[in-house]
């Protein structure tokens, strides 16, 4: 009996272990929102479902994660509650199970609320002030329980300055929420992205490009009315010295007398000189 009752018992671990175990179990953090995903075995039945602890190195026990403890094989679990120790360090694993079967769990890396995060960029308005860009910076959203942490996450910012017309760029570093960036050249257009900077966390992401020139640039039919008034002023000029010239050459031309009959002559201009042995 007692060989029996040893293989039983065997025949019963083994089932109750046969579903493979999740895959790929990971946190991933956005603005202090922090979500766990996972990837269930493809042999995994499909009425199977998962189950999520967590496990802070400050306090040495697993804790099931109420709101995740039923999932479905594309659901993710949402621990921004959870990890409120922000300084702490955290693991988080996931098993499968059905009627009279489990998986072995899988854990995932080790997970720091701030430094692991991503800082998303801030949004923000551009305008030109003349030979300067006015920036207003508002602080990225994210979850209200994590406001101040955000704050001291978003102390500095580095902003990219890039010059439309060529390309040319500089940096620069900000603590600011309205930034005067001065120096630029009038009515040109200049492009700028910022990101957010810590000292914690390195993991920031910049924003796109917003553009604005420095200063309104000239109506294209102003433009237009520009470049026609200098160029008639420039033809007028071309042929003022064209007919000066012309009548500086016709004052020094030597005509001949031409005879239209033989009883008169009619001198045009007489050129004829004394040198030549002739008078008129």
């Amino acid at each position: 009996m007692g060989l029996w009752t040893l293989l039983l018992l065997l025949l019963l671990l083994a089932v109750c272990v046969s579903l493979p175990a999740p895959a790929n179990v990971s946190i991933t953090s956005y603005n202090m929102e922090h979500i766990l995903r996972f990837w269930p075995d493809l042999r995994t039945p499909s009425d199977a479902r998962f189950t999520v602890q967590i496990h802070g190195t400050r306090k040495q026990q697993w804790k099931t994660v109420a709101e995740c403890a039923e999932l479905t094989a594309r659901q993710t679990c949402n621990l921004t509650s959870k990890l409120k120790d922000t300084f702490g360090y955290y693991v988080a694993r996931v098993q499968a199970f059905r009627t009279n079967q489990t998986s072995s769990w899988t854990t995932s890396n080790l997970f720091h609320p701030l430094a692991d995060t991503v800082l998303g960029p801030p949004e923000f308005s551009v305008s030109g002030c003349g030979n300067c860009l006015v920036l207003q910076v508002r602080d990225a959203p994210g979850p209200l329980l994590y406001q101040e942490e955000l704050k001291d996450l978003h102390t500095e910012m580095e902003l990219n300055v890039r010059r439309t017309r060529d390309g040319a760029e500089f940096k620069l570093k900000s603590h600011q929420q309205e930034i005067v960036i001065s120096y630029l050249q009038p009515g040109v257009e200049y492009c700028v992205s910022i990101t957010f900077m810590s000292f914690i966390n390195r993991n920031s992401v910049p924003s796109e490009y917003r553009c604005a020139f420095t200063s309104p640039p000239p109506p294209q039919h102003t433009l237009f009315l520009v470049l026609g008034l200098l160029g008639g002023v420039t033809l007028l000029l071309v042929i003022v010295v064209g007919r000066f010239i012309f009548s500086r050459k016709v004052k020094n031309l030597h005509l001949p007398c031409m005879k239209f009959s033989s009883q008169s002559y009619t001198c045009l201009k007489s050129s004829l000189t004394e040198e030549d042995g002739v008078t008129t």
